[in-house]
């Protein structure tokens, strides 16, 4: 299997167990080795008190896209530690993409960014990401014929 067939391979996997993820309304947009992009909108019960949409949300959509571009390369990887700061809010109806990048990674842990923006690509947060591997794979690669 080729890195992004392992990528995809990855993303089927964790995605058939994912009821947050897709409870939440997302969708994988791109995944390719180390890095995933995903989107939701946000819905009526997203909204907090301010008539925004409440930063938990976000959180779990940078979290989502985050363990999907860690957990491309088939070795199981958990968070470590994550931080986000966000930069303006996001309102009802906003169509919210996670982009995620593995930008380091060396031995069992991993740095992922992940960028949270609007559908006029507007930045609503940052968010960093830290990974640890641990036991497992996702699927099992083959290489046939070749």
């Amino acid at each position: 299997m080729t890195p992004q067939q392992i990528a995809e391979a990855c993303a089927r996997a964790m995605w058939a167990d994912d009821q947050a993820s897709a409870g939440l309304g997302m969708a994988i947009t791109r995944i390719a080795p180390g890095e995933a992009t995903l989107t939701m909108r946000i819905e009526p019960r997203m909204v907090n008190g301010h008539g925004i949409a409440h930063g938990g949300f976000i959180f779990a959509l940078a979290d989502s896209a985050f363990a999907f571009a860690c957990n491309s390369f088939n070795r199981r990887a958990v968070a470590q530690s994550n931080t986000i700061t966000y930069l303006r809010p996001a309102t009802l109806d906003d169509v919210l993409t996670a982009h995620a990048v593995q930008v380091q990674a060396a031995g069992r842990s991993g740095i992922t960014d992940v960028t949270v923006t609007d559908q006029q690509g507007r930045a609503i947060a940052v968010f960093r990401g830290l990974s640890r591997i641990i036991d497992g794979h996702l699927v099992e690669e083959t290489n046939h014929g070749a």
